[in-house]
């Protein structure tokens, strides 16, 4: 096998969990082939450089090898090569925000759980928070 679509190679490298999240992500252009927005359907060959924003954490890798399985992770993380600067971004990254983290990362979507509409309720009538 010589190439091999890109959704199937992330989900085998063990960059995204199912493979229908990779599509997903390919589609929205958070992986990036050579520097170019790709879709799902497009082919990886060894040696192509790769883009992955997964998050709040961004890969630079180079295909070392293909595999239509899903294997182990060790086994996963010998079909791919981050760059230095990749594996030195992403850890300084980690340790800025050991420091202090962003606070827009805990901001969620939608409507509060039963448990912090709870909270809301019990906050109101204690009278801590007046402007609810």
């Amino acid at each position: 096998m010589d190439s091999m679509r890109i959704d199937k190679w992330l989900w085998a490298a063990r960059f995204f969990k199912t493979r229908s999240i990779a599509q997903d992500e390919v589609g929205l252009g958070r992986v990036l082939i050579g520097g170019q927005r790709a879709k799902p359907s497009r082919d990886v060959r060894v040696g192509d450089r790769l883009e992955i924003h997964r998050g709040e954490e961004v890969f630079t890798v180079y295909v070392e090898g293909l595999s239509a399985v899903r294997g182990p992770a060790p086994q996963a993380q010998l079909l791919y090569r981050e760059t230095e600067e990749s594996v030195k971004a992403r850890e300084a990254k980690r340790a800025m925000m050991k420091l202090a983290f962003e606070p827009s990362t805990t901001i969620r979507q939608g409507r509060p759980t039963k448990r912090e509409g709870r909270e809301l309720r019990r906050f109101k009538e204690e009278g801590f928070v007046s402007f609810l």
